[in-house]
């Protein structure tokens, strides 16, 4: 199922991608659902691709969900 137009995850690198969408987030709907911490546990997200997707979420109002309010 492809994201909506603006929800799509963009491009970090490919082990990050790779690692998003082998554990099924695909959306950074799906993202902002998740606390920076398991994005780190998985292999291939370092702290490049949560300071791209933070810049990602922030465009559109989100935020994960650990830093939500």
């Amino acid at each position: 199922m492809s994201a909506a137009a603006g929800d799509e995850i963009p491009k970090i690198s490919g082990p990050a991608n790779d690692a998003l969408a082998l554990a099924g987030h695909t959306t950074l709907t799906a993202i902002s659902q998740l606390a920076k911490k398991d994005l780190l546990d998985l292999h291939g997200v370092g702290p490049k691709a949560i300071r791209i997707l933070r810049e990602a979420l922030a465009e559109r109002g989100l935020t994960f969900a650990d830093e939500q309010k």
